[in-house]
């Protein structure tokens, strides 16, 4: 195994990288272009065998990481507010590029390393597609918005027409993405597989089942059930100090919004239709939990079961994975059967059943925390 003599660290912008290399007990430092140009420039500086760092920066990072990467070197992506908890552990005063850079480059040396892996070629299109999926639904819901104001002023009739023409455009927009999505899936043999068990995910359909794996499909696959939590920021977040300071325990959010973004509406969609997550909630609302906090945690129940499934490519089978709560809603004397709503309950007219269970949960949380907390035993 080829022995390491050179660490680097790297703060990645938009349009400049701004690297410290240590090598020999000597620190150097150098800016270069975030361009295919710059990137050869700083592959050519760092050289090979060397182990590198940087964080994660949306898609700003991967280039070079993949570049550097293909030179025989080792790259470690780590989160931003990692890196900067451990500036602040250094003591680090200033906030510069230089700076990031070499606290970067110390990370690196310090800590225990983890490698980043080199998504495919499809797996990096998927993702793009799928998150321009995202972005035109969010204008497309802005617009709807808009229409629904406008129809209602009635104070021009050509506005209307034209942000009419403009959601019937997006709409087609977001069918073309799909299709294009739908396609890279079918061509390789891995997302596909991966597509088929999650279109078998209780809540997930279609457009769901791309979301997810654009997000998903990144991802190293040795990460453990616990780390994944913690990436998509649903991990709890304890704040307290000394006896004066404790606040109630919170997710983190430090993560990837896009995914908790997903898993809320597939929560919703599964607390709705499918047995086992509705007796979970249920179950967890019977002993106290705000009926937020209880959607929090089916959230987080079906992360865990989507990536075991991905990563053991088996289906996926809601009874294994609310097992517990099924057992006990089958429980004769239990009370979470009496309070689950029926499947077949009508919706109003222009109603969804995500904003009706929305409204369900936050009556539910508002009530919950009218209630008087349960002393702790001595």
């Amino acid at each position: 195994m080829q022995s390491i003599q050179t660490w680097v660290g790297i703060d990645v912008s938009a349009k400049t990288l701004s690297a410290c290399r240590w090598r020999a007990d000597v620190y150097a430092e150098k800016e270069f272009d975030n361009d295919s140009r710059g990137h050869r420039e700083l592959v050519r500086w760092v050289g090979k065998h060397a182990r590198i760092c940087m964080e994660a920066t949306g898609v700003y990072h991967l280039g070079i990481a993949m570049a550097l990467d293909s030179a025989s070197n080792e790259v470690m992506v780590v989160n931003p507010r990692v890196a900067k908890d451990f500036a602040r552990a250094m003591s680090t005063r200033s906030k510069t590029d230089e700076v990031d850079a070499r606290t970067l480059l110390e990370f690196v040396r310090r800590m225990d390393f983890q490698p980043w892996q080199r998504p495919s070629v499809a797996v990096l299109e998927l993702r793009e597609l799928a998150r321009r999926v995202t972005e035109l639904v969010k204008s497309a819901t802005a617009e709807k918005n808009r229409l629904h104001a406008r129809g209602i002023s009635r104070l021009s009739a050509t506005v209307v027409a034209d942000v009419k023409a403009n959601v019937a455009q997006l709409k087609k927009r977001v069918a073309r993405i799909e299709r294009a999505a739908f396609d890279v899936i079918v061509a390789d043999a891995d997302l596909r597989e991966q597509y088929r068990i999650l279109i078998g995910v209780p809540g997930i359909a279609r457009r769901t089942a791309i979301l997810l794996l654009g997000e998903l499909a990144v991802l190293d696959r040795t990460m453990t059930e616990r780390q994944l939590v913690a990436y998509a920021g649903l991990d709890p977040r304890v704040f307290e100090s000394g006896t004066s300071v404790l606040k109630p325990v919170r997710i983190s959010k430090v993560g990837n919004s896009r995914l908790r973004a997903i898993l809320y509406m597939n929560a919703l969609s599964a607390v709705r239709h499918d047995h086992g997550a509705r007796a979970f909630f249920h179950r967890l609302v019977a002993r106290g939990k705000k009926r937020k906090q209880a959607l929090v945690a089916v959230m987080r129940k079906l992360l865990h079961g989507i990536w075991i499934v991905l990563r053991r490519r088996v289906d996926f089978n809601t009874a294994v994975l609310f097992a517990s709560a099924l057992a006990k809603a089958e429980c004769p004397h239990s009370a979470i059967a009496a309070e689950q709503p029926e499947l077949s309950q009508d919706h109003p007219k222009d109603r969804s059943e995500a904003e009706e269970l929305r409204q369900q949960l936050d009556a539910g949380s508002a009530e919950a925390s009218r209630r008087p907390r349960k002393e702790k035993a001595a």
